[in-house]
């Protein structure tokens, strides 16, 4: 899919950093990329529009193309070896996409999902009070498996000394672990697997 629509007004853009440009790729202007993004067929189809971290260069894909795990570029206007090495080192940044749309496709930005409170699923598999306060989302790692790491409500102490020695714990970013994910009201709810959650006692089931 490749976004038909852009913003007239680069200072009202809403980018996310797609990928960093590397070393030049051949005598023809190409340029290998490292990618940032969990959609490069999306981000890197020709026509797509990238920008400079202000947002006021535009660079358009011309073609794009993949070797194993790395993208090659050709830029509009970036014709000869000369011109790709003049950009190694420059990030890339793509418009955000419709928050509506994203949220009819269950599909979520990290930094919207940073800070939201946690809490227990209702008729969660633990058998916790449904609403209980788990922690907060600070930070998502992304990975073979998206996890969020959850800053814990009550973290776990040596019973000896009273050290904290568990502060946070690691929630696999999948439905059946995060059913649902409210962004006005700023929460999100797990129904995690017992141990997964460190110092979360399992309760009686009613």
């Amino acid at each position: 899919m490749v976004r038909e629509q852009h913003s007239d007004d680069p200072q009202q853009l809403d980018l996310l950093r797609v990928c960093r440009i590397g070393r030049a790729q051949g005598l023809k202007g190409e340029v290998n990329v490292y990618s940032f993004t969990d959609e490069p067929e999306y981000r890197f189809a020709p026509g797509s529009v990238l920008y400079s971290r202000d947002g006021e260069t535009e660079y358009i894909v011309e073609r794009s193309r993949s070797v194993k795990a790395r993208w090659i570029l050709k830029l509009e206007g970036i014709d000869t070896r000369d011109d790709s090495e003049a950009l190694n080192g420059i990030e890339l940044f793509g418009e955000a996409d419709d928050p509506d749309e994203m949220l009819e496709d269950d599909a979520w930005y990290p930094k919207d999902l940073i800070g939201l409170e946690v809490r227990l699923a209702e008729h969660n598999g633990l058998g916790l009070p449904d609403g209980q306060v788990v922690g907060t989302v600070v930070d998502v790692l992304d990975g073979f498996q998206s996890l969020l790491k959850v800053r814990l409500e009550h973290p776990v102490r040596d019973a000896a000394t009273g050290e904290v020695t568990e502060s946070s714990a690691l929630v696999p970013f999948v439905d059946e672990i995060v059913p649902d994910i409210d962004l006005d009201e700023q929460y999100l709810t797990i129904d995690p697997p017992g141990g997964l959650i460190p110092g979360l006692a399992q309760g009686s089931e009613s």
